[in-house]
C-alpha cells in the first residue's frame, strides 16, 4: 500500500485507531518499531497538512521535494509527552518531526509558533 493510499484508508476509518478522541493504541515507528506514544495521550484531529514524502523519488529534479496531503493526525500539545521522537532543523515556522531511533520521517511536524506537535497516522503504525 503507498503512502497516499495509507493516507486515504486511515481518515476512513478511525475507530480502530481512536477511542474517546485519543489515540487508542500505543504509537510506534513503522520501520523500527520504536515507542512514539503511549496510550491515551494524544488528540484525534482530522485536518489536511502537506508534508514531505518519507522516501524521496531518486530521478526528481535537484533541490525538488516531493510531498503528499495527509489527513488525520495526532495532535501533541507538550513536546514532552513523546516517548522518542526527533526534531529537524526549522522550515519556515515549522520543524518536522522523525523518528529519534532510525531517522525515518517526517512522521508529522511541529509548529515553533504553538508549540504543538501533530503525528501523522499514516505515517506511524499503531499496536
Amino acid at each position: 500500500m503507498s503512502e497516499t493510499e495509507a493516507s486515504s484508508a486511515v481518515s476512513e476509518d478511525t475507530t480502530k485507531y481512536v477511542e474517546e478522541g485519543k489515540n487508542k493504541l500505543i504509537v510506534k515507528c513503522k520501520f523500527c518499531g520504536s515507542k512514539i506514544l503511549e496510550k491515551k495521550t494524544a488528540t484525534y484531529i482530522s485536518q489536511e497538512k502537506e508534508l514531505p514524502l518519507m522516501q524521496q523519488d531518486v530521478n526528481r529534479k535537484e533541490g525538488e521535494i516531493q510531498k503528499e496531503m495527509i489527513k488525520g493526525y495526532f495532535h501533541v500539545e507538550n513536546m514532552y509527552t513523546f516517548e522518542n521522537i526527533g526534531f529537524t532543523h526549522q522550515v519556515d515556522t515549522y520543524k518536522y518531526l522523525t523518528c529519534a531511533d532510525c531517522d525515518a520521517g517526517p512522521v508529522g511536524y511541529f509548529e515553533t509558533d504553538s508549540k504543538h506537535s501533530y503525528v501523522a497516522l499514516s505515517r506511524v503504525v499503531q499496536c
